[in-house]
């Protein structure tokens, strides 16, 4: 069943040619699920995130997420630790093919909600591009803790 959540979102991006950061932090609503050995997290992008007419949905499993987005931005990326998977970004500019390779990945979930951790690695044409991780929070809405 779904469930109505809230949802703390954190990610850091370093990128090591210029030593820049970038960090984001929001909240945002969205719904939660359990389908067979999957948890399913879901929300609309919006302006702060520059990702805005975007839908995000997360398929986590213990070992294996899924971050797919559709709408503005197209994009599949799969984050599974000590392995490198090749995604598709499509965006109006054009489509760019990146790696991601995933160092530390942590799930702490149960239908209720709970936290997820990923600390990964993006690259193009095989060139560190950035370090990144992002953490998500989630919650039921309505309830307090």
């Amino acid at each position: 069943m779904k469930k109505d959540v809230l949802i703390f979102v954190k990610g850091t991006q370093e990128y090591p040619i210029n030593s820049l950061e970038n960090s984001i932090e929001f909240f945002t609503e969205g719904t939660f699920y359990k389908k067979g050995e999957s948890f399913y997290v879901t929300y609309k992008e919006s302006e702060l995130t520059g990702l805005e007419g975007t839908t995000t949905t997360f398929k986590i499993q213990p070992n294996h997420i899924t971050l797919i987005r559709y709408g503005d931005v197209t994009s599949t990326l799969i984050f599974e630790p000590g392995k490198r998977h090749i995604s598709t970004y499509i965006t109006e500019e054009g489509v760019i093919m990146i790696g991601v390779y995933t160092k530390k990945m942590k799930v702490d979930l149960t239908e209720n909600g709970g936290e997820v951790f990923v600390e990964y690695a993006i690259d193009l044409d095989s060139h560190m591009m950035s370090e990144n991780d992002f953490l998500l929070k989630i919650k039921e809405a309505g309830v307090k803790n």
